[in-house]
């Protein structure tokens, strides 16, 4: 009887770390995917912790970054993707523009949204935030250009936004799409060497709570 009852221990032993090894297992291959993809994913642009606040687990993941630029012209187009296996996608391009700061609020707070947007700015850095996308804009001169031969202003301006299945939601999503939408301002104004010296913060100022 005694050898019984301690074969039972071992045996039931032996199934509980089958199947704790079964779940580690299932985290590591099916769950992990963002955590292994570069630190900095589409060619050094952003965090990937921030990508990972915004994306469910996935069993892998995918990244691009692409600058593409015609510097006789002074135009400017970065594009970035973080997309799992499962669907969620989270992307932004930037693009060099001819607009002022305030005519380029107006057109992006209004952009077929109902709800209203949410504003933060750094000096002359500016966020608009809605549910699912954020826009940020940064006054750029490209390199052979002049600010006065602009019709109303040389910047750099970022569209992002998700698509599929996010990790949060609300408020705390605006927060993550402003963050990625910065990064990839701050990396393509640098990249393509903008004429004003600037010192970036490290973040914007966090959006004020809902």
């Amino acid at each position: 009887m005694q050898a019984r009852r301690k074969k039972n221990v071992i045996t039931a032993g032996i199934g509980c770390l089958v199947a704790i090894a079964a779940v580690f297992g299932y985290l590591e291959i099916f769950t992990k995917g963002i955590d292994r993809l570069p630190a900095r994913p589409c060619d050094g642009a952003v965090d990937r912790e921030t990508a990972a606040r915004a994306l469910p687990s996935a069993r892998s993941a995918e990244e691009r970054g692409k600058l593409r630029q015609d510097r006789l012209e002074g135009d400017y187009f970065f594009a970035c993707y973080v997309r799992t296996s499962g669907g969620s996608v989270i992307s932004g391009e930037v693009e060099s523009r001819d607009s002022a700061s305030g005519s380029w609020r107006d057109f992006y707070a209004e952009n077929g949204y109902a709800v209203d947007p949410v504003d933060v700015a750094s000096g002359d850095i500016r966020a608009v935030a809605h549910p699912d996308r954020a826009y940020v804009y940064i006054p750029c001169t490209p390199p052979g250009k002049k600010p006065g031969e602009a019709r109303e202003a040389y910047a750099l301006t970022v569209d992002a936004r998700t698509i599929g299945k996010t990790r949060v939601h609300g408020n705390e999503l605006r927060q993550v799409l402003v963050d990625f939408a910065y990064q990839l301002a701050r990396h393509t104004y640098e990249a393509v060497d903008c004429q004003e010296p600037r010192t970036f913060p490290k973040e914007l100022p966090r959006l004020p709570a809902a």
